[in-house]
């Protein structure tokens, strides 16, 4: 059986759109003793694909790491299969704060050393003794205890867009760099001080606060199910949530927001923004923050000189790719001369710089395309693909050079004749008020 992915991610995201079904995403961990990691992953794989999974797994010795989406429908039968793995019994699943369809458009489960690496190399680690877990009404509390210091585990560009207020934001790339630097600035404080620990799910505070414990921290805590789980808790039981802005998430969103708050800047020009993006370079690949409008002026890229190679034929580009040296530098995280306004450590701000703008989500279902050309505005021509389509329906048309055009469909002709409902292998037009091509798609909008 085929164990690995067939589908480009333009390909898996139009049978997303197609199938119409809402997915949920969501993450979980569990550090387990397991024998043979490659089976365990080729069973994973095998399963999860049946039931419409997609996702970034790792699996190691010491346990699985999963961040995914699935069909609604497919979570209870998908549930069922994890919990037959006795480790899993129970197990908490993270269900993210903002849904998106298309978190995910490929199910990847790699094989690892270790499911969070953190360069250390010493058999009397127990990384199964860890520290207090806290629930969001435990933590704030804590939080407020003049004898806590609490320690962000993540990297620097994930605090600079949101974080607990207080909190020591290590300057770093990886979260096995964090572990030597954390020890040593609060090496002092093993005895008389609660060490209080955060990350986005959980994972690297477990491995954390075993590690801080190994090494003689005596009143060692992490926030339990991390900065998902305590939103959840926050809004479930009407909590004050003491962490602002967003939390950053490592799927295609980039980040899920907790509060209205906007702490950080745009690292082009310095205005209020939290938005991450890759460059469009993609012998650069840098993930920075970047606002609406540099992303027009810039063409989402972190300079002019990227903005250059862009415009280059792809073949030049490919070669600016080429070698271990230039694959080194690609996928750095937002550390560079280019970006003017980045801030990391110390230099991150609790102070909210301004508050986001609400945005109404839209949901569509892909329900036909187009299938004629005119040359003059004011007709539109589709033929239904999928499900069912009524006058007084939303919908949206959607392509490369028409953008996305909303509008309300009043009145259509159903293969020829006026009509209120149109079906799968139906043709219909309908009045537009700009020009249509063929490349153009007919989503019906139903939120």
């Amino acid at each position: 059986m085929q164990l690995f992915n067939t589908l480009s991610a333009e390909e898996r995201a139009e049978l997303i759109e197609q199938s119409g079904k809402q997915r949920l995403t969501l993450s979980f961990y569990a550090y387990a003793h397991i024998q043979d990691p490659q089976q365990f992953r080729d069973d994973l794989f095998k399963a999860w694909n049946q039931l419409e999974v997609l996702g970034r797994i790792y699996v190691a010795k010491e346990g699985i790491n999963a961040q995914l989406s699935l069909p609604a429908d497919n979570f209870y039968e998908f549930k069922d299969f994890i919990e037959t793995y006795p480790f899993m019994k129970g197990i908490r699943l993270n269900v993210a704060v903002e849904q998106d369809d298309l978190s995910f458009l490929k199910l990847t489960i790699k094989v690892r050393s270790k499911i969070v690496a953190d360069g250390l190399n010493d058999d009397t680690f127990d990384v199964t003794n860890k520290g207090v877990h806290l629930k969001a009404n435990e933590f704030n509390s804590m939080l407020s205890d003049p004898n806590t210091i609490v320690v962000d585990m993540r990297n620097h560009y994930e605090s600079e867009i949101g974080h607990f207020v207080g909190a020591i934001k290590p300057d770093v790339d990886t979260f096995r760099e964090s572990l030597p630097i954390i020890e040593n600035q609060l090496a002092e404080h093993k005895d008389d001080k609660n060490l209080l620990m955060y990350c986005t799910g959980g994972i690297r505070c477990e491995k954390a606060s075993a590690f801080f414990k190994h090494k003689g921290f005596k009143n060692v805590y992490q926030l339990e199910g991390g900065i998902i789980e305590y939103t959840r808790q926050v809004k479930a039981e009407g909590i004050e949530s003491k962490f602002i802005g967003k939390n950053f998430v490592f799927d295609h969103r980039l980040g899920e927001r907790i509060t209205d708050d906007i702490v950080s800047q745009c690292h082009q020009c310095g205005k209020p923004c939290d938005n991450h993006t890759n460059c469009a370079n993609e012998a650069c690949h840098l993930l920075f923050i970047q606002c609406d409008e540099c992303k027009a002026a810039s063409e989402n890229c972190c300079s002019e000189a990227c903005q250059e190679v862009i415009h280059m034929p792809e073949e030049e580009q490919k070669a600016l790719r080429r070698g271990i040296m230039n694959g080194n530098m690609i996928f750095k995280k937002g550390k560079s001369e280019k970006l003017t306004y980045k801030k990391t450590g110390d230099a991150v701000t609790s102070t909210p710089l301004a508050k986001a703008k609400t945005v109404k989500k839209v949901r569509k279902v892909l329900v036909g395309k187009g299938d004629h050309y005119f040359t003059k505005a004011s007709i539109a021509q589709f033929t239904i693909e999928n499900h069912e389509l009524n006058t007084g329906d939303k919908i949206m048309i959607v392509g490369p050079s028409t953008g996305e055009q909303e509008l309300v469909l009043n009145k259509m002709f159903v293969n020829g004749k006026e009509g209120n409902t149109a079906v799968k292998g139906d043709r219909i037009t309908f009045e537009v008020p700009f020009r249509i091509r063929l490349s153009d798609k007919l989503f019906k909008v139903t939120e």
